[in-house]
């Protein structure tokens, strides 16, 4: 789905609901990442989560582009338009518009593992154990003011 179609979608989609135009942009935003869409506020535009619509189907864009409608219409009309607000509350069931979205399976926000790094003092032979790379020519250690050596991990490769 593109983005003109998307466009097309919000305006049918808020015509027959809603009985109101939309009079403003719709579109995927690829920056989105844990919610489903959302309303701005300053330029009354929405945004959508591609991900949802690619893994969730149709049936979940139609749902989240219902529920930012709601904070589009009743923004517009200054009412209460935000969740706690029983005006929003009210305005999502009665256009069938779902209050949270179904969550994104870990695929998609897994992170990178962590990396460790080992250093051992020269000295006293006490070890360390870092996520962030330790400048040894700048840093000593702790203990004795030894200078620090990176170690091999368990693996056999440099930790780095």
């Amino acid at each position: 789905m593109t983005n003109e179609e998307l466009q097309l979608l919000t305006e049918e989609i808020s015509t027959k609901f809603f009985h109101k135009p939309f009079k403003h942009e719709a579109f995927f935003n690829p920056r989105l990442r844990t919610t489903g869409g959302r309303y701005m506020l300053t330029s009354h535009n929405i945004e959508i989560n591609r991900y949802y619509y690619e893994e969730h189907g149709f049936d979940e864009l139609v749902g989240i582009i219902k529920h930012e409608l709601c904070h589009y219409h009743l923004h517009i009309e200054e009412k209460g338009y935000k969740h706690r607000d029983k005006d929003f509350r009210l305005l999502m069931k009665k256009v069938g518009a779902p209050r949270h979205c179904t969550p994104l399976t870990e695929s998609k926000g897994k992170k990178a593992p962590i990396k460790i790094y080992f250093y051992k003092c020269t000295k006293c032979a006490l070890g360390y154990q870092r996520r962030r790379r330790v400048n040894t020519n700048r840093f000593v250690c702790g203990k004795c003011s030894g200078r620090l050596k990176e170690v091999i991990n368990k693996n056999g490769s440099l930790s780095s």
